[in-house]
């Protein structure tokens, strides 16, 4: 009888263990689910901070034209990536780590732990494709065709950002088998999308009086001030607070999962590298404005907050909160001389400075991977931790490579959709503002708009 029952309790035992760590592992997934979505729904709130943003540096007869295209780039992006992007970025590897081959128009139906994977992956990578589209708004704002800034959207999203995105955070890509680290995108997301907005504006051109030629044949620079600077400070503090999902819920998982940088147990130091970049960006940009322009800028200082951001973004999971400091004050003095660089010695008209913040400021986060990194354990050793040049040579060759594949594409795309279809507005559409020329819908309705220009 005792044996009987001893066999009983064995089996009773066995069954509980089982039935504890299954409910131990759906209870893991679980929580992995709801913080990447608490992150997916983060970052989504970027495009509302991008929207004020650009909306704030801008002048207030293109502010509807701005809110538009901040919408309908995710919009249509959104379903573009289901279809097409998603399959190219992280599809079965093809052709030596250069694209994805399967999963195009990828949606399992069923409710089961594979199905959930996907739904839950997809959901937290659209938003990353969004905001690498949305960055070249701001580059190519008041005077671009509606109807040709969502052709570019429509293929950015679906061929040019999940193509490069592939070759680093698939698994099999050629630049993640090389050892490239970008933990949440300065190049992936920030600089693809920086190059891409370097090139509209190139093949755009300058907004109407922007660099005048006078009689003397010198090219004097005129500064069209943001209508509402208010705006704009919301904006970016509404992306900072999508920065956390951005950087933190990178981590991919909630859980401990298989410990080092990819573990939920390194959100926390995500976040407060993540804060003090951020506020050493605005602080170096604030000063550094101050002392050259006199005054203390305020769009200096806010671009200054956005390019720490930017610079932490791949190191944020491997870099002490001493080097996330450096990084966002190096950031911070780097974005006010780019911008002032490219507006006033290459004359590239980029009303908001997305090039600097993004573009520039991507290069330079990934590189302070190679020089600050200290993740032995994960395979990340930067310059100043024991690495030597290796770590640093592997962030150069992808800086290089993703950028020439960015800039190639998005030129030849530009050029295309300027031959076909137009890519510009006129100049008396350009001289009453994109609201009334392409919406005929004033942003601010009943109010005189006095314009500059």
């Amino acid at each position: 009888m005792r044996k009987k029952l001893f066999v009983l309790a064995l089996f009773v035992c066995a069954g509980v263990s089982l039935f504890a760590q299954e409910t131990a592992e759906a209870l893991g997934f679980s929580l992995d689910v709801v913080w990447l979505f608490i992150g997916a729904i983060l970052v989504f709130i970027m495009q509302a901070g991008f929207a004020l943003v650009e909306t704030g540096l801008t002048r207030a007869k293109n502010a509807t034209n701005i809110t538009m295209k901040n919408v309908m780039d995710f919009c249509f992006g959104a379903i573009v990536y289901w279809a097409i992007g998603w399959g190219l970025m992280y599809g079965k590897d093809a052709l030596g780590g250069l694209i994805g081959s399967d999963q195009f128009f990828h949606s399992p139906m069923g409710l089961d732990m594979e199905s959930g994977n996907f739904y839950k992956s997809w959901f937290f990578q659209v938003v990353f494709a969004a905001t690498a589209a949305t960055i070249v708004s701001g580059a190519m704002a008041e005077r671009t065709q509606f109807r040709s800034y969502l052709i570019y959207t429509c293929f950015i999203s679906a061929f040019i950002y999940p193509i490069s995105g592939h070759w680093i955070w698939n698994a099999d890509g050629w630049l993640a088998q090389l050892g490239f680290h970008d933990f949440a995108g300065s190049t992936v997301v920030h600089s693809v999308g920086g190059w891409a907005a370097l090139m509209g504006a190139v093949v755009l051109g300058p907004r109407l009086g922007k660099y005048v030629k006078g009689a003397d044949g010198k090219i004097s620079v005129k500064a069209f001030p943001g209508h509402n600077i208010p705006y704009a400070a919301l904006g970016v503090l509404l992306l900072f607070f999508g920065w956390f999902g951005f950087n933190g819920a990178s981590t991919g998982i909630a859980t401990v999962g298989g410990g080092g940088i990819w573990s939920g147990l390194n959100i926390a130091r995500v976040c407060v590298t993540t804060t003090l970049a951020a506020a050493a960006g605005a602080v170096a940009a604030m000063i550094f404005s101050w002392l050259w322009f006199k005054k203390p800028d305020a769009s200096m200082t806010l671009n200054g907050l956005l390019a720490g951001l930017v610079g932490i973004t791949a190191p944020c999971a491997v870099v002490s909160p001493g080097a996330a400091i450096a990084i966002g004050l190096i950031a911070g003095v780097l974005v006010v001389l780019s911008v002032e660089f490219f507006d006033k010695v290459v004359k590239v008209d980029d009303p908001v400075g997305a090039v600097s913040v993004h573009g520039i400021c991507g290069v330079f986060g990934t590189i302070a991977v190679g020089i600050w990194g200290d993740a032995a354990g994960d395979g990340v050793s930067g310059l100043l931790h024991g690495g030597g040049f290796d770590q640093l040579g592997k962030q150069l060759i992808g800086i290089v490579s993703v950028g020439a594949w960015a800039l190639i594409t998005s030129f030849i795309l530009f050029t295309v959709i300027k031959l076909i279809f137009g890519l510009r507005v006129s100049p008396k559409e350009e001289l009453v503002g994109l609201d009334l020329s392409e919406h005929k819908s004033e942003a601010y309705s009943g109010f005189q708009i006095f314009s500059n220009m």
